[in-house]
């Protein structure tokens, strides 16, 4: 037979029977279904970290000297330990990499994490749970922060403690609602303070707002919640390609400033947003060698349905198989007419799960804060999934269709 024809065959016998068809491929849609949505969803968040969370927490033309690194969770236990050993971070290592990069934007100090919570009162209203941050005036030039109403923090308020405070667009919009909260006292933690400005919104990002915080001087920060254990230093250059020399250089002046010996190692990491992308890519590598796991298994049971459709319409079809037998089909015709009908079958379940994948990737996307991206290689490595599977599982029911004695194969039913 002409492959034309075994192929038209093969699609016949399958349209003929579309409820057992479907049925036979259900295995197969759900598993690669759920492969694409799953890569979908990852592929989504890969993408939204780089282009949006590390350029939001860092800046592509900053980077942070910091007690500990960012990628603190894949850390082995022993050098765990020798990074809680040490020391934090100073006002004096700060000072330090401000005299090594003169022509740096702005070096900022904040407090770090863990960032506290607290209640923000106004009059009779309370707002719950705000995070509090501690800075230096120059952070809010790293953060690129605009301003909608008041004035920002200053090298003033920070040196003289003072109890004053800029707010977030959530929770200026949350608490005052509709007043102007500029020159407004709110309390925290029963401490008095004035909103001296209200920053623009920053939106939100996987759900969470960028907008719900308080930020006061850093030293007002510190008599209040204590000092951090992990007090960050950022530093903004000019353009990103002078990033590299500036962590060069910050690296180098916070080993002076430390009085740490040739070939001692750094007791601080200097990282940029490439570490963060990094970080969340190491995360996600875990999730890309389990999925597939468990897709295998749902494969594996697909596969075996359909061997065991293929072996049933065999059984069904013996009659027909040894009529064309006998007008001259050879065992290879035979053979190559039931696997071309199983891989048309796992290619068909292939597809259909591709496209229940996608659709799901799209719900997932519209009912919920998930970034989620079908990418061309996840459709055809469904297809070619559903192909290999029916490759597979057709050789057998094929090799015993192709053994049938033409003569008992007409007898039969």
């Amino acid at each position: 037979m002409r492959p034309g024809d075994v192929l038209v065959t093969a699609l016949t016998q399958i349209r003929v029977s579309k409820l057992r068809s479907l049925f036979t491929l259900l295995g197969i849609i759900v598993s690669v279904g759920f492969l694409v949505a799953v890569l979908a969803i990852i592929h989504g968040m890969n993408a939204y970290v780089t282009e949006n969370i590390a350029d939001a927490m860092v800046g592509s033309n900053a980077f942070q000297v910091r007690r500990t690194p960012l990628n603190f969770a894949l850390i082995e236990d022993d050098e765990w330990r020798r990074i809680q050993r040490r020391r934090k971070l100073s006002r004096a290592d700060a000072e330090a990499i401000r005299g090594a990069l003169p022509d740096a934007m702005a070096v900022a100090v904040t407090s770090g994490w863990p960032t506290p919570q607290a209640d923000v009162v106004w009059g009779d209203r309370t707002l719950g749970d705000v995070l509090i941050f501690g800075v230096t005036a120059e952070y809010q030039v790293v953060q690129d922060y605009r301003f909608a109403r008041g004035e920002p923090l200053t090298d003033l308020d920070v040196r003289g403690r003072r109890p004053v405070i800029v707010i977030g667009a959530d929770v200026a919009d949350k608490l005052f609602e509709g007043v102007d909260p500029v020159g407004r006292q709110v309390r925290i933690r029963g401490a008095l303070f004035t909103v001296g400005g209200v920053i623009a919104a920053k939106g939100r990002v996987l759900g969470q707002s960028f907008d719900g915080f308080v930020m006061m001087p850093i030293s007002t920060f510190e008599s209040l919640f204590g000092r951090r254990q992990t007090t960050t230093v950022s530093v903004k250059m000019h353009r990103a390609d002078e990033v590299a020399a500036g962590m060069t250089r910050a690296r180098e002046a916070m080993r002076v400033v430390r009085r740490l010996r040739p070939g001692e190692a750094d007791d601080f990491s200097v990282e940029t947003a490439d570490a963060l992308v990094a970080f969340w890519q190491q995360l996600t590598r875990v999730l890309f060698s389990v999925v597939p796991a468990m897709v295998a298994i749902g494969i594996v049971v697909g596969g075996i349905v359909i061997m065991n459709i293929m072996l049933m319409t065999v059984r069904e079809r013996t009659h027909e198989i040894g009529i064309r037998k006998a007008v001259g089909a050879t065992r290879r015709d035979i053979a190559l007419q039931f696997l071309v009908e199983a891989t048309a079958l796992a290619t068909l379940g292939g597809a259909m799960g591709a496209g229940a994948g996608w659709a799901l990737a799209l719900l997932v996307a519209a009912a919920s804060p998930l970034p989620a991206r079908v990418t061309a290689w996840s459709v055809a490595l469904a297809l070619a999934l559903g192909a290999v599977v029916g490759v597979l599982f057709g050789v057998y029911p094929a090799m015993r269709a192709a053994r049938l004695d033409p003569v008992r194969a007409m007898r039969a039913e």
